[in-house]
């Protein structure tokens, strides 16, 4: 019987099933492991980054531009905490992310050793699956199972805790095996029940005003073409959340863009609002979308709800008919369903769509059109829709970026093009998920846009960049302030403003000392330009825009507009 150690069957595990890169710290207890990564030909890429909460971040980009899971590691004690905010981030984003986090020795536990915890707790709350391991004999069961609980029913993030000791025990080597399909997800995908789809058909077909409500399950599930046929069906509008985006073609007749209070319009809060049937498809209807469960109004719009997790139909809005499946088995087979009932090709959405979208430019087009000084966030976004190739990648943190592109961001193609960390909104996120989206999607140009604020988060990974040659082009939106919060403070607490603001910080300088080409720019007419040569650089490249701050401008957000 040929044995190997607890460490290399963990790599042997990881590379059957078809991982080609992990973003990781290193540790003491993680020794074995990074002992076996050196020895083993395994073909994998470990990425060093410089903080563990870059390592969950970078996986969660990766996975959500590649459909294969991220895969992240830290080690025990402060690591298992640092990597806390990627790994619940991506598991409330339906996202798969496999953490394992190396731990103090089995026999050391309860001794009050180093950097002891209980891991199996702290991650419990925050994950779809958590253990932590025993004994090496276990890894390969362990390791089949995570994989299984990542990519099958809804995604999620799962972690698995790798003891020192355990690392270095032996693990029959005939045990180790997996199933590389599972990597891919969705895996093992189910459709709703037949009659439950016919009846929704029903409904669909009979309604005046229908409209799809759509949040990232339908890009997960890769279900673009198999919702654009419904919609065209039925001439329904679609609308999306923010990680909604790429649904559907944002130059689509039928796309209405991003609803609700961050990132959505009066225009098109008044599509909602028209509809007297709404679909909600893979969408939760949580408290963003729906502005605080009012658009669309309980009680007086039939709902249709489509989602992989029974539990989320009929959370917010009672449901005229539930659609237990995945997106894209099921929007195939509702499509049918409609094709046979005969449902209003023409339909109420083209005019609805074409209506609001031109109030909603005409108003953007003015304010990206602006001279002033500081420049307008909006013609930030301006330039990058005139810039950006159509495979381009954006991914932008919450803050001042989010409501702007979310809002503004247009891109003709389908699929991930449009990435921001809605599920917890941590600061920090863009730049570390953005070098994650370039490993998933090598060929793309990609863009993390990023408020001075959360700079201050992930600074520290301009060095791994740097150092990795990623030809990430960088924005900063500079304006000294956390800005949603003042932003609140202004409409909410009668302009009252307290420890928000912090001074201004040279971003160009700061990246050039980690060795990063940059630009400053304060003439919005020189905006275009610098962000041209950024996007056209072979390297990473950071620009510093000096821009008004959220409290002064007119941001897409309604609590404020109101």
């Amino acid at each position: 019987m040929t044995q190997v150690t607890g460490g290399e069957a963990f790599v042997r595990m990881l590379q059957l099933h078809g991982v080609k890169h992990i973003f990781g710290l290193c540790g003491d207890t993680s020794l074995p492991f990074y002992d076996a990564m050196y020895r083993l030909e395994h073909g994998m890429q470990h990425i060093l980054t410089r903080d563990e909460r870059s390592a969950a971040y970078m996986a969660d980009g990766y996975a959500r531009v590649s459909g294969r899971a991220g895969v992240c590691e830290g080690p025990s004690g402060g690591g298992a905490t640092y990597i806390l905010p990627g790994i619940v981030e991506a598991n409330e984003s339906s996202i798969p992310v496999l953490c394992f986090t190396s731990d103090i020795s089995v026999s050391a536990r309860g001794r009050y050793a180093l950097t002891e915890l209980d891991q199996q707790a702290l991650f419990k709350p925050l994950t779809k699956w958590n253990t932590v391991l025993d004994a090496a004999a276990d890894i390969p069961r362990v390791l089949r199972g995570a994989f299984k609980q990542m990519s099958t029913g809804r995604p999620g993030a799962v972690h698995i805790g790798l003891p020192y000791d355990v690392q270095k025990q032996l693990v029959d080597e005939a045990e180790i095996w997996g199933d590389a399909s599972l990597n891919q997800f969705p895996s093992r995908r189910t459709c709703a029940d037949a009659a439950a789809i016919a009846e929704a058909a029903r409904l669909l077909a009979q309604a005046e005003r229908p409209l799809f409500i759509v949040g990232g399950g339908v890009v997960i599930s890769g279900a673009e073409q198999e919702l654009i046929a419904c919609a065209e069906r039925l001439g329904a509008p679609v609308a999306t959340t923010i990680s909604g985006q790429g649904s559907i073609g944002d130059a689509h007749a039928l796309a209405l863009g991003v609803v609700g209070s961050n990132g959505g319009t009066l225009p098109t809060r008044a599509v909602v609002q028209a509809a007297d049937l709404v679909v909600f498809v893979s969408c939760r209807a949580g408290s963003v979308t729906t502005e605080r469960w009012r658009y669309p109004a309980p009680g007086k719009v039939t709902v249709i709800q489509l989602d992989v997790d029974a539990a989320v139909i009929g959370a917010n809005y009672p449901v005229a008919v539930g659609l237990v499946g995945d997106a894209k088995l099921t929007l195939a087979a509702l499509s049918e369903e409609l094709q046979a009932a005969g449902g209003n090709l023409r339909g109420w959405g083209r005019e609805a769509v074409a209506a609001a979208k031109r109030e909603k430019f005409a108003a953007f087009r003015l304010l990206a059109a602006s001279r002033e000084r500081p420049i307008r966030p909006e013609r930030v976004v301006a330039e990058l829709n005139r810039l950006l190739p159509g495979d381009a990648v954006v991914v932008a943190d919450p803050g001042t970026p989010c409501p702007y592109f979310s809002a503004y961001f247009e891109n003709e193609r389908t699929g991930r093009h449009f990435i921001s960390n809605r599920a917890h909104g941590a600061l920090g996120y863009s730049m570390a998920a953005a070098a994650g989206a370039y490993f998933g999607r090598p060929g793309a140009k990609i863009v993390a846009v990023m408020g001075d604020g959360s700079f201050g988060f992930c600074v520290g990974e301009l060095e791994t960049i740097r150092r990795l040659k990623i030809p990430l082009a960088m924005v900063v939106i500079s304006n000294s302030t956390y800005g949603w919060i003042k932003a609140g403070q202004k409409t909410g607490f009668g302009e009252r403003y307290f420890s928000v603001d912090f001074s201004r910080t040279d971003h160009a300088a700061v990246a050039r000392a980690f060795g990063v080409r940059s630009y400053r720019v304060e003439d919005p007419e020189k905006l275009g330009e610098t962000l041209k040569l950024a996007l056209e650089a072979n390297e990473p490249v950071l620009v510093d825009v000096l821009c008004q701050s959220l409290e002064q401008a007119k941001a897409p957000v309604s609590e404020w507009i109101a």
